[in-house]
């Protein structure tokens, strides 16, 4: 997409203002008359927020590669008014990549305001001011995404709306493409609907006295929770006393919560934090010694007055939690509230199922799907918001169930190109920078996305689909036959993970999970390109697994224990195994999935987790077995939804600290319970 001439992309004034910076941009117009049209398209690197006249109006962009900006188009024509008119935008930078954003040492944004064919772009008429009020030395929220916030309130102004002084002119940063940001194009799923809803109910309030504050307001949170016993909160808080105010949100959803507060005295410290679930009928605070590093609250140092305490960044969970502490007695009137995001989605009926069970299986996985659905797919909302490559197999899947919208996943096919490395391996979180993470086999599910973009039923490109992407799927092919030895078999990439998956199945090289898991995307492959070299490569590798991994049985690795239930689930899927044999190993499989032993004791078929029971269900319909299918989710996720379980966990136990209750790929079997399911095995 082409800017117009004069738009630049504009930052601070100083070039290193980057380490958790949040930049504030004004700029104001006078306009003879309230327009008929006005149309605002901007992005930022990598989060900003739009203001005009005080009012707050959105936040963007949808995530994005440096090389492949997405545009917000904006409407904002009722915002603007004649006479004096304040335009207001705050970015946010890191400084750092993480989960959902490539850092490259830069930040701003660019912009043009269309005002009935008058323009306005991003220039050096625009003013820029580092906001004071957030403290730059800040931990991050998680391994997955950027920095806490930690805010003095007693350094912000009004300067959305009021007037700004002292501010610096913005800098150029470079034109709209140049070495930072390569490329700009309109975004490809609509823009989110936002609503603000008070919060009313209440879980559970807590009150007591101040623990001694370190600085810290996760572990503060944590010292509060000890100090402060469940009570009733009252209209006086003495000095030197806390209290906290806990909200059922009903499930886990991305949000921001805020509060408006008068009558502060002024150096209260009030906390905003985040839970996912209960354990022992306790709110279970994260811990951030633990492998996700998680510690989900904001603070701010209130200033005397009236004040409105909204995060910038949005957050996740089930359970929202206030906290708090007066170091001199205050009678707050205090109101409390959420920002939720959703994706305007036009759903269709969902297939009534045969029993209560069923029924609440679908419903469940149709409120997890919905909850991880923003501007694209998403993961854990409340540890991660990362949009994992291999993930979105089962979640596309299931969204076909409620929505003929195939943007969703046709944008994570085109991010995934957008960001393959130098050797073709294709990033496995889009967008992200993680090497640590890279994922082999995600590479192989990019390939089942676009097969499943070619058959979905809402989508009319597929071919131009495979024709734009046929480089990068002969570039994945290449890469892998460079991997493969003189056995026939591939091995994992140095440094690189064969496969992701919470399940016991053994990971000793070469990998019969692994190696069935690329035959069958080779296959795809040779189906997609009508490419004779690819299909003789499926047969010679289908002729190397029968040949390794089968000794009397099939082995997980040669001379190693039994093949998982994963493993046995493409094998079937490839046609390793046709017929009888097919059969009796699919008993094996159906047996193992309704024993809910969700364990793997020695000597019994390692279950696959949920999000590869998708595969495991595959299998099964390669077979006609849908009978069967609807048996396993019954028994299996009709345990959560039985247990009034509002959404689906990652895995068959979250017992571990970070476990999500809220998790995308789980939502799957969605899918599997409506007609769709009979048709895609076809």
């Amino acid at each position: 997409m082409t800017a117009p001439a004069g738009a630049f992309w504009i930052g601070s004034d100083h070039p290193f203002d980057l380490a958790e910076v949040y930049l504030n941009f004004r700029r104001d117009l006078v306009l003879h008359e309230a327009p008929q049209r006005a149309i605002f398209t901007l992005t930022a690197d990598s989060r900003y927020k739009l203001w005009i006249n005080g009012e707050y109006v959105a936040r963007g962009p949808a995530r994005s590669w440096p090389q492949a900006m997405a545009l917000d188009a904006l409407d904002v024509a009722r915002h603007l008014r004649a006479g004096p008119n304040h335009l207001a935008i705050q970015v946010y930078c890191p400084g750092y990549s993480h989960f959902a954003a490539v850092h490259k040492a830069a930040t701003g944004w660019i912009g043009w305001l269309d005002i009935d064919g008058q323009i306005t772009v991003s220039d050096r008429h625009w003013q820029v001011s580092r906001d004071a009020s957030f403290d730059a030395l800040v931990p991050r929220i998680s391994i997955y995404g950027a920095g806490i916030e930690r805010r003095d309130m007693r350094r912000d102004s009004d300067w959305q709306n009021g007037p700004v002084q002292s501010w610096s002119q913005a800098r150029i940063v470079q034109t709209p493409e140049g070495p930072i940001w390569s490329g700009l194009h309109p975004r490809d799923v609509p823009l989110l609907e936002e609503i603000r809803t008070p919060l009313t109910r209440q879980w559970q309030t807590r009150f007591g006295p101040t623990p001694k504050l370190s600085g810290d307001p996760h572990a503060d949170l944590h010292a509060a929770f000890a100090a402060c016993g469940p009570g009733h909160v009252p209209q006086r808080l003495d000095a030197g006393t806390t209290a906290i105010w806990i909200f059922d949100l009903g499930h886990s959803q991305i949000c921001t919560a805020g509060v408006t507060i008068d009558n502060a005295v002024g150096g209260e410290t009030l906390a905003i934090s985040y839970a996912e679930k209960l354990r022992g009928g306790e709110i279970l605070l994260s811990d951030p010694a633990t492998y996700c590093r998680m510690r989900p609250t904001d603070s701010a140092i209130l200033r005397p007055g009236a004040q409105t305490i909204e995060p910038f960044s949005q957050r996740g969970a089930r359970y929202v939690i206030f906290s708090l502490s007066a170091p001199s007695s205050i009678s707050p009137q205090i109101q409390f509230f959420l920002r939720t995001t959703s994706y305007p989605l036009k759903e269709r009926s969902l297939t009534a199922q045969p029993d209560a069970t069923l029924d609440a299986v679908v419903q469940m996985c149709r409120r997890t799907l919905l909850a991880c659905l923003q501007d694209g797919f998403v993961d854990s909302i409340w540890r991660e918001s990362s949009q994992w490559l291999g993930d979105i197999v089962p979640e596309a899947f299931a969204l076909q169930a409620i929505s003929l919208d195939p943007r969703p996943l046709s944008r994570a096919i085109d991010m995934a190109a957008q960001g393959a490395a130098q050797d073709g391996i294709l990033p496995s979180v889009l967008p992200a920078d993680v090497p640590a993470y890279v994922v082999t086999d995600y590479n192989f599910a990019w390939i089942e996305l676009l097969d499943m973009y070619c058959k979905h039923p809402g989508a009319t490109d597929g071919a131009a689909k495979i024709a734009a992407h046929r480089s990068t799927l002969e570039n994945i092919l290449a890469r892998f036959r460079a991997d493969m030895g003189r056995n026939g078999l591939i091995r994992s990439q140095p440094g690189r993970r064969l496969f992701l998956d919470w399940s016991q199945v053994q990971r000793t090289e070469p990998s019969l999970t692994y190696n069935a898991r690329y035959l069958y995307a080779v296959q795809i492959a040779a189906r997609l390109t009508s490419n004779a070299h690819a299909q003789g490569q499926a047969d010679m590798l289908r002729a190397a697994i029968r040949s390794k991994f089968l000794d009397r049985q099939w082995r997980e690795s040669p001379e190693g224990p039994p093949a998982s239930q994963l493993a046995l689930a493409f094998l079937i899927l490839t046609d390793t195994v046709t017929g009888t044999e097919a059969q009796t190993i699919a008993t094996q499989i159906i047996d193992r999935s309704l024993d809910l032993d969700d364990t793997s004791p020695p000597g019994m078929l390692v279950l696959a987790s949920p999000f590869m029971h998708h595969y495991v269900f595959m299998a099964l319909a390669h077979l006609g077995l849908h009978t069967e299918i609807r048996a396993i989710i019954a028994a299996r996720w009709g345990r959560w939804a039985m247990a009034a379980e509002p959404t689906t966990w990652e895995n068959w136990s979250i017992d571990f600290p970070d476990g999500s209750a809220c998790h995308g790929f789980s939502a799957h079997p969605l899918g599997w319970l409506m007609p769709l399911a009979e048709k895609a095995s076809a």
